[in-house]
This record gives structure tokens, sequence and C-alpha cells, in this order.
């Protein structure tokens, strides 16, 4: 009986090995293999160069753009400046801390990247992490300098016995070696860090183009001229050079050569900044690559020639919305302002220019109120100086309240009217100017009424509406009229219009309204 139920067992299993191989199951196994996931990763896309922070090495949760044009993490800025750091980038330049503003255009590009790749949004590092970071880096920094002071005691050691009895000989000679040294590059990076390639590595770049940053790199005057008026050349006219050349490494060449003592050198680099600058895709990479800067330099202390392409560069950059609150931040308005008042005919041309657009931004029209630009401004207009191109300045600066009051303060209604009833010489575009600047200083309140009152614009206003060929002056100086003319029957308050006169209620306004001067941009050409 024993061995009839072990041989009903071995058959039972066998059996049931036979039903789990059935045909119908194969394919089901076959099937969940082919449905089953891959086991390997899928491969991550690296970020653009540009959204990595230099010291951190990392994606940037909140960049900032700092004095010299460069972007970093929020963190790592305040990390170096607490530990009084100051790094030296892959590209041989040493960032500005001085002045930090938020870099909104880049966080939403990387924002906008982040979504594209599928990556989750950066979070800012603790404090902690780049702290430690950086007293990394700055012990790295001092090992090096260290490891050239021994091996240039070693050498002087091996080549001259003799000069062990005299230490201060060595030392000295080390101190001069370790002072020639860079600091160490970026290379150390915590753990927590996102590796990512090189410019150079992700950037395209042409034989050409490594020809050209070749030569502009030679330690050979000459050699850099020659290299810098074939590329002014080539820039000039050949739209997609200036995209294939515009790289990181060529603005960084580009940069130092915008510094340069030699006048030759100077021009022909500002003038093949202005020739990539045209191309609207090199706008903001010319800015962040800490070209501004030196580009004020050559427009306050450069040559008439180099002042010219400067201010050019400084207008064409400017038409970028993204570089208006940087280039502001960065002090290119007390510059152009002086440009505008004592520069070249195409120097001041450029820089009004430049003024207009930068001062589209609410945070650039209160520097040039802080900075006294307005009765500049003001007496260039009386005078006769770039009148239509002031007056546009002037609408823009009338936008805010502080400029407003500024404006009513020297005498604007007055200088206006008096052009409004001047001659029949004078044109009809710099009368519909007028008219504009008026209608954005009538959002003063009560100030302005009064103020108007007295310099008669009602009477200029009602002359010139006729004269005026553009509907959309018309219809401004309708509205100023209908200001000024409304409630006079109603009113039963008496009003101290010698009182308002001297009061600074124009300040006080609570109507802002910063685009009615953009009709104005029209007149505006690209150079």
């Amino acid at each position: 009986m024993e061995i009839q139920q072990t041989l009903k067992l071995m058959v039972h299993h066998h059996n049931r090995g036979k039903e789990n191989n059935t045909p119908k199951l194969k394919w089901r196994k076959i099937f969940t293999l082919q449905r089953s996931p891959p086991s390997s990763k899928p491969i991550q896309t690296p970020p653009p160069e540009e959204f990595i922070c230099p010291i951190s090495g990392t994606l940037m949760a909140d960049p900032v753009i700092v004095s010299s044009g460069h972007s970093f993490e929020r963190a790592s800025v305040q990390s170096c400046k607490d530990l009084n750091f100051t790094p030296q980038l892959s590209d041989g330049t040493t960032p500005d801390f001085s002045t930090v503003i938020p870099n909104l255009a880049l966080k939403s590009a990387i924002s906008k990247w982040c979504h594209a790749s599928s990556t989750l949004l950066p979070q800012p590092p603790h404090r902690s992490l780049t702290d430690n970071l950086v007293r990394t880096l700055i012990f790295s920094s001092s090992s090096r300098k260290n490891n050239a002071n021994e091996l240039v005691g070693e050498r002087m050691l091996t080549a001259n016995p003799s000069c062990c009895s005299s230490s201060s000989s060595v030392e000295s000679i080390a101190t001069s070696a370790s002072s020639s040294t860079p600091p160490a590059q970026l290379t150390a990076k915590p753990s927590f860090c996102y590796s990512s390639p090189s410019s150079s590595e992700l950037e395209p770049t042409t034989p050409e183009a490594e020809e050209f940053i070749s030569k502009l790199r030679s330690n050979q005057v000459f050699v850099i001229e020659e290299s810098l008026q074939n590329l002014r050349k080539l820039t000039r006219t050949n739209e997609d050079s200036r995209i294939t050349l515009c790289t990181q490494r060529m603005l960084s060449s580009l940069r130092g050569l915008v510094a340069s003592k030699y006048k030759m050198v100077q021009v022909n680099a500002v003038a093949c900044v202005v020739n990539l600058s045209l191309e609207k895709m090199n706008k903001v990479r010319i800015v962040r690559s800490g070209l501004v800067p030196p580009l004020i330099e050559a427009l306050r202390i450069g040559s008439p020639e180099a002042q010219e392409h400067a201010s050019g560069a400084l207008f064409s950059l400017a038409l970028e919305d993204d570089n208006k609150t940087a280039i502001g931040v960065l002090g290119a308005l007390p510059p152009l302002i002086h440009a505008l008042r004592v520069g070249t005919e195409r120097t001041r041309h450029d820089s009004a220019l430049a003024l207009y657009h930068l001062s589209m931004v609410q945070s650039n029209r209160t520097k040039l109120v802080k900075i006294g630009s307005v009765p500049v401004l003001i007496g260039m207009v009386k005078s006769g100086q770039m009148t239509g191109r002031v007056l546009m300045i002037l609408g823009n600066l009338g936008c805010g309240p502080d400029g407003r009051a500024a404006m009513l303060d020297v005498g604007m209604v007055e200088c206006l009217v008096g052009l409004l009833a001047g001659s029949e010489s004078v044109h009809g575009s710099i009368k519909e100017s007028c008219v504009a600047v008026l209608y954005v200083l009538s959002h003063g309140g009560l100030r302005f009424k009064a103020v108007a009152k007295a310099a008669g614009v009602v009477e200029a206003l009602e002359k010139a509406e006729k004269e005026v060929g553009s509907h959309r002056a018309k219809e401004k100086a309708m509205r100023v009229l209908e200001m000024m003319k409304g409630k006079e029957d109603d009113e039963e308050e008496e009003v101290d219009w010698e009182e308002l006169l001297d009061s600074g209620l124009g300040s006080r306004s609570h109507n802002h309204h910063d685009g009615e001067f953009s009709g104005l941009n029209g007149t505006t050409s690209i150079l």
C-alpha cells in the first residue's frame, strides 16, 4: 500500500508540472516579460551650462546676477561674502559681489527647461552646504599656493644648494611665485552637486571660431589687431557668423580686449560686440558674459570712436527686456547721461536711444531721478539739444510719481507750453511729444492742475489739437483738456492755487500709467 501511494504522489507531481508548462502559460509568460519595464534607467539630458551655478555646480533654484554680470545661486554668493572669499571662475575671471539682484529671466528659463525635460524643480541648497563648499574651495586654493611655494623652494635648493644659507632669498622667490599662481579653479564639488559638462563641451564650435579665439589670446598686439579687424568685417554683414561665433569663449576673449589700453584694439573689440549684439538671441548671452562693465568703462574713458561703439552696444543690448534691469544695476545710467550731453553726434544719438529703452523699467526711472537727470534733460530741451529724443526719455520718467514731481519742480510744464505755443518752425513731431509728456504729467493730480492753469496749458493744447496730425496725440490733448476743464462749473469749494503751486502733491498721485508714452516707440530705429 505504501508503494502504491508513493507512485500516485509521483504521478500527481509529474502531471502538475506539465500543466504549468502548457502553451497558454508559456505565451502568458513571454507576454509578461515583454511588457515588463526595462531595468536600465533613462538617460537624463544635462541642463544648459548657463543654468548651473559656477560655484556650487548645481542647477540654480534662486539665481541672482552680480555686478560683474555673472549669475550664481544666491546661497553661494552669500557664503562667499560671509567667508570673504572671491573665487576664480573657469574662464579666468573673478566675479564682483558688491551688488546682487534676482535674475528672474534666468529663473523662468530654468523652470521651463525643467518642465520640458520632466526634471524636478531645484530647491535652494542649505546654507551649511554652501558654506562647507566655499571652505573647501578656500582650503583647496591655499593648498595649491603652499604646494607652489614648496615646489619653488625645492627647485632652488636643487639648482643652488648654497642658497640654504640665505633663507630670505628662497622666501622672496616663493612669495612671487605664489602671487603669480592663479587661485584654485572650481573643481572641488560636494556630493549634492550636479555633475555637468564644461561650457566648451556644451557649446558647438567651429574651426573658424577656434582660430579667431587663438589669435585673440595671442601675446602679440599686431596679431590681435588683425584678428579683430577680420572678425569685425565678418560679423558686420554675415548673420550666420554672428550666431556661430557668439560663444562664451569668444565673449570671454573680447571682454578683456574691450578694456585694452591699446586704442585700436579697444575700438575694434567694442565694434565686434556691437555686431554680435545685432542678433536677438545673442543679447542676453552678451550681458551674462560680463561684457557690460567694460563697455561702460569704454563709454566713460575710451577714445571718441570707442565711446561711439560702446553707446551703440548698450543701446542694442537695452532693446532686450531681460537686459534692461541688469544694465541699470551695473551702472550704465550716469555715463549714458554724460555722453548724451558731451559726446559726439553719434554717441549722443545712441545714448539717447539707450536711455529711452532703459527708462521703460521703473527701477531705472527711479535711478535716473535720483542721479539728477531731470534738470539736465529739461535744460537740453530748453536749449534745443536733441529735443525729440530727450522728450521721449522725459515721457518715460513722467510715468513714475517721483519723476512727475521732479519735472514739476523744475518747470517742465512751462517749458512744454512754450514749445507748443512756439512758431511754425517747431516740428510737428516735437509738438506731439510735448502733448504726450503733458498727458503723462496730468496724472500728477491737483498740483499739475494748478501748475498747468498758471502756465496756460488749456490755450496751448487747444491750439496744438488743431495742428498735430496724429490721432493718438489729438486724443491725449483732448483728455488733458477734459481733465483741466472738468468740474469747473460744479465746484463750490475754493482752491488755493498758490498753495498748490508750492506743495509737493504731485508725488502723492495714486495713478500710475507706465505705458502711456509707449506710442513714441515708433520713432526709434536700430542703427
